[in-house]
C-alpha cells in the first residue's frame, strides 16, 4: 500500500489542504479538490525547502510536504519495477499458473530462472495465480501445499469489477486458511494480492 500524509497541495490557481498520497503507479491528492498523476507521465520532479513540485502534462504540482519532499521525489524518479515489488529473487523458485501479461514475463525472466507454468513443483518461494473468477479461488485450497512454510501466493485479479472483488480474494484466502499481507499494482487492469501461511501454522 502506499504513504499517505496531510499536506497543502497547489495545482494551478488552486490550493488546499488535504491528503496526498503516493503509490507505485501514481501521486493522488484528495482535498477541496482531487487531481491523480501518474508516476508514468511525470516530466521532472524536484524537492527543495520541504516542498515537492511536479510536472506533468497537464501542468505543475506543489506538495508541503516537509522531510518527505527529498523521500517522495527520490521515488519518483526511481520508482520499483513490478517485480522488486513482488519480493522475487534470482534465487526464487516461482510457478506460474495461468498468467500471459507480457510485461510481467519479460521482467519475471530477466530476474529468474527456476520458472514452471502450468502445474506447481514442491518448495516453490512464489506461486503466480490468474484469478479471473470466483471460481479460480478454489484453487487456493490445494496450491498452499506447493509453497515453503514462507512462501507467497500472489492472486492476480482484475480490477474495479464486479464478479471477483477484492473482498473475494480476501476472503477465499482466509477460508482455505491463508493471511492477505499486502497489495500491489500487477498492471493497468489487475491487482496481486499477497497471500501467506500464518506464522502460527509455519
Amino acid at each position: 500500500m502506499g504513504q499517505e500524509v496531510q499536506c497543502t497541495a497547489r495545482f494551478g490557481e488552486r490550493a488546499s489542504q488535504g491528503k496526498a498520497r503516493l503509490e507505485p503507479d501514481g501521486l493522488f491528492f484528495r482535498g477541496d479538490f482531487r487531481f491523480s498523476i501518474p508516476l508514468k507521465e511525470v516530466k521532472a520532479v524536484d524537492a527543495k525547502k520541504g516542498q515537492l513540485k511536479v510536472t506533468f502534462p497537464e501542468g505543475e504540482a506543489t506538495f508541503d510536504l516537509g522531510p518527505l519532499a527529498e523521500k517522495w521525489a527520490f521515488k519518483i524518479r526511481y520508482p520499483k519495477s513490478l517485480i522488486d515489488k513482488l519480493g522475487v529473487k534470482p534465487t526464487s523458485k516461482i510457478t506460474v499458473l495461468g498468467i500471459k501479461d507480457e510485461n510481467f514475463w519479460k521482467q519475471l525472466q530477466d530476474v529468474a530462472t527456476d520458472i514452471s507454468k502450468d502445474s506447481p513443483t514442491e518448495g516453490l518461494d512464489f506461486i503466480f495465480l490468474s484469478a479471473e473468477s470466483k471460481e479460480d479461488l478454489r484453487q487456493l485450497k490445494s496450491l498452499q501445499d506447493y509453497i515453503k512454510r514462507n512462501g507467497v501466493i500472489w492472486v492476480v485479479a482484475p480490477k474495479g469489477k464486479q464478479h471477483i472483488k477484492e473482498g473475494d480474494v480476501i476472503a477465499a484466502g482466509k477460508e482455505m486458511g491463508l493471511v492477505d499481507v499486502k497489495v500491489v499494482s500487477f498492471s493497468e487492469t489487475h491487482t496481486a494480492h499477497k497471500l501467506v501461511i500464518p506464522l502460527a501454522r509455519r
